[in-house]
């Protein structure tokens, strides 16, 4: 492993996916922002460790997109991470993920992708239309950062989600100046989580589950080929993945933990800014443990402070980005599964279109066999 500037630069490469979801999740769900930064920073620093790659550690984006956009309890998101994690130990230490595969459509997958993706920027939109028209936190704020973004995404090594942050706390700290003297430092209390029955119910239905198919193609299979890709010789075995994923969300998400996962788009995006070892997560790891362990109480203040146009473009494009792999469905067949999923997914909830679009890949399958 490295620890180099070049890393480093790396290292932020997928924080414009991380802070969105995790500062969202915070936001809406009421989950402790200190804490998922702790848990989020060991979860890096293991997969530094265990790979030697920068294989990146994001949220999982359809529990985020649905805890956000349905307002999950803190007990919900982490029954919907228990769940998935023990599946996805099962199946790594099973080897059944190669199973798996086969069984989940693609199609479906973009569209439950598509279906999360746009829920995360219909939310984004209601934050912003919460706001006033001028001002600092405001819509012709919102729409300001959304240009820039469009126009500095093609340049590289230009972290704009990181920077739209950044800029968020100084509006933050300037539009709520007793934020200053609240500062303290201190760890934020861990405490227990145990889901209630009807939280066991809603984290399956409405996370887990839909979940499943994007975890097991984009966190562990499309990873595992694309360290293939960029890295000859050092592929990562899908088993292993599959047991990493499970490994992080058994262990913290009974502690206040979003659910985590690791995803083709962040190692990426981490590859694209400089990373090429696993010293760039360990480093990333332990600013975040840092951050969450010495002003992890004050971090949730801030994030209550946090001006909401600035959070809803930032929730925008992350929604935007995980929309966009559905493109690749451009036969008829597999666009109208990602169409029957999506709507689905927007009438009911991920559950439903999943169901949906499982159902219709089914039905046209057969007509095709039987022709």
């Amino acid at each position: 492993m490295r620890f180099n500037l070049v890393e480093l630069s790396g290292a932020v490469g997928d924080l414009g996916t991380f802070l969105p979801l995790a500062a969202g999740m915070a936001f809406v769900t009421g989950l402790d922002f200190g804490i998922i930064l702790i848990f989020a920073g060991l979860a890096n620093i293991f997969a530094g460790v265990i790979f030697g790659l920068p294989v990146a550690v994001q949220p999982m984006k359809a529990i985020a997109a649905v805890a956000i956009a349905e307002t999950l309890t803190p007990g919900a998101v982490a029954a919907a991470g228990i769940v998935l994690g023990a599946i996805m130990l099962v199946v790594g230490l099973t080897r059944l993920v190669n199973v798996m595969e086969r069984v989940v459509p693609l199609s479906v997958v973009r569209g439950i992708q598509v279906g999360v993706g746009v829920k995360l920027m219909l939310q984004a939109f209601d934050f912003v239309r919460s706001t006033p028209r001028n001002g600092p936190d405001s819509v012709t704020v919102a729409v300001v950062l959304g240009v820039a973004l469009i126009i500095s995404h093609g340049w590289k090594r230009f972290p704009g989600a990181l920077l739209v942050f950044v800029a968020g706390l100084a509006v933050a700290f300037w539009q709520t100046p007793a934020l200053f003297d609240r500062l303290a430092i201190g760890a934020p209390q861990i405490d227990v989580i145990v889901p209630k029955t009807s939280e066991w119910l809603t984290g399956v239905a409405r996370g887990a589950i839909p979940q499943l198919p994007l975890t097991i193609l984009n966190s562990v299979l499309a990873v595992c080929v694309l360290s293939g890709d960029l890295f000859p010789k050092r592929r990562i075995a899908a088993p292993r993945m599959a047991a990493s994923v499970g490994l992080i969300n058994v262990l913290g998400c009974w502690f206040g933990a979003i659910p985590l996962c690791h995803g083709s788009g962040g190692l990426a995006a981490q590859y694209h800014f400089g990373a090429r070892t696993g010293g760039a997560m360990v480093m990333l790891g332990i600013v975040n443990l840092l951050v969450g362990l010495l002003v992890g109480g004050f971090a949730v203040i801030v994030i209550q402070a946090y001006p909401v146009s600035f959070l809803g473009v930032m929730l925008f494009f992350a929604g935007l980005e995980l929309a966009l792999p559905a493109r690749d469905q451009t036969d008829t067949r597999g666009f109208a599964v990602v169409v029957i999923t999506l709507a689905g997914t927007l009438a009911v909830n991920t559950l439903a279109g999943f169901l949906m679009g499982i159902a219709v890949h089914l039905l046209m399958s057969r007509r095709r066999t039987a022709r």
